[in-house]
């Protein structure tokens, strides 16, 4: 079976299957946030949207594509949270094609409209780009900032997307609640106490600053409800086990 290894500190492995993605910490499998926040219903504006596609393929593949460019987005914007020039042709790892590329205008967009968010927010970096982990209630995930703004510390989530489903809402809130996070050394850490939630949505078209802030409750009691969703819909104690060749020859008959 395909299935993608990602070291994310000793003892750690964030592993991703065809439709799943699970934590593998301190030697048992945790599913991830992300993919159980996304057995929550996702609205009418998403079959909406669906029902704009021409067929559930292409609606797949344009998933998978805003997927890549938010991939490469965040990365750029870690590179700029580290100090680091993010270059107009500077280049980025894409998970959809497997191989480095050039970022993309739209992605440049995002990036220069984070900048701008930044230049007029001024916010103090607190965590960027780190695993937390419940205990408590059996998930991880990836957190991507959280921001000292003003007397508030705000858990912010970035998003290349020009709408916020309710599944964004549930991961934030996830993250929140979580036991500890884990720093470069594989420490074991308290989160800060949060006390706001953003989806920061970059390279927004719909106003001229390229970004839009949407300030979220804490909906942390749904996720816990997509939970039992998600439990009921898979096996749910380690990654799916599915047997495949290592190779594919046609037996042609001459």
């Amino acid at each position: 079976m395909k299935i993608e290894h990602k070291k994310i500190v000793d003892g750690v492995l964030r592993v991703t299957t065809t439709d799943e993605r699970w934590y593998f910490i301190d030697g048992a499998y945790v599913p991830s946030v992300t993919w159980q926040a996304g057995f929550y219903p996702k609205g009418v504006g998403f079959y909406k949207w669906l029902a704009n596609q021409k067929n559930w393929d292409e609606a797949e593949a344009f998933k998978e594509a805003r997927g890549a460019i938010g991939t490469v987005a965040h990365a750029a914007v870690s590179d700029l949270l580290k100090g680091k020039t993010v270059a107009h042709n500077a280049k980025y790892f894409d998970d959809r094609v497997g191989t480095e590329r050039e970022i993309t205008l739209e992605e440049y967009e995002a990036v220069m409209s984070f900048d701008r968010w930044h230049q007029r927010v001024q916010p103090k970096l607190l965590l960027e780009d780190v695993t937390v982990v419940s205990t408590s209630n059996g998930y991880a995930g990836t957190l991507d900032i959280a921001f000292q703004i003003g007397p508030d510390i705000v858990l912010t989530d970035l998003k290349i997307s020009s709408s916020v489903w309710p599944s964004y809402e549930l991961q934030v809130s996830a993250y929140q609640h979580a036991d500890y996070y884990l720093d470069k050394k594989g420490n074991k850490l308290p989160l800060p106490k949060i006390t706001k939630r953003m989806i920061l949505q970059l390279g927004y078209s719909r106003n001229r600053d390229g970004y839009k802030e949407n300030y979220v409750e804490d909906k942390f009691d749904l996720y816990l409800v997509t939970q039992k969703i998600w439990a009921n819909e898979t096996f749910g104690e380690k990654p799916l086990q599915k047997d495949y060749p290592l190779s594919i020859t046609l037996n042609q008959e001459k």
